[in-house]
């Protein structure tokens, strides 16, 4: 789905509780899941050694580390949203609440669903909170829950 796009950032005010189209799918290789856990240094076995994961953990694949989905919010607020001008610069300011409900296994397709909730102006910009639901194609659960903090400086 292409961007919700708006105007300014102002604009966003209208938007606060109202929940974006969902974005495209986005799958999660093995390939991207090995090059995450040389990157962060976290090899663990549930996430790199794809037989030993299918016969002994509780998932029944090798799954994707919980900080290589989140990770993948910018990617997605990119696709959700869009601030054509009045912006110099939008900056991830945080996070207020994380949470990986379920796990993203090798090779699932994952896509967001965000919505805005709350807008605060600030002396040189405009924080937005955004809602951000990333769920694993056929999963009954979320893959990630998070509150994640954007401030767009004019």
């Amino acid at each position: 789905m292409p961007p919700k796009i708006l105007d300014s950032p102002q604009a966003l005010k209208n938007l606060i509780g109202k929940e974006l189209a969902p974005t495209d799918w986005f799958t999660v290789t093995q390939d991207r899941i090995n090059k995450f856990a040389e990157a962060t240094e976290d090899r663990q076995w549930i996430h790199l050694d794809e037989s030993r994961a299918k016969n002994e953990s509780p998932f029944g694949a090798a799954i994707a580390h919980g900080f290589l989905t989140l990770s993948l919010v910018s990617h997605f607020m990119k696709q959700a949203i869009e601030v054509r001008s009045g912006v110099r610069l939008g900056v991830n300011y945080g996070l207020n609440k994380v949470r990986f409900p379920a796990p993203v296994k090798a090779n699932a397709k994952i896509r967001a669903k965000v919505k805005v909730q709350s807008v605060k102006e600030l002396p040189d910009c405009l924080e937005t909170i955004f809602e951000v639901i990333i769920e694993a194609e056929n999963a009954q659960k979320p893959s990630c829950a998070a509150e994640c903090i954007v401030r767009y400086y004019k």
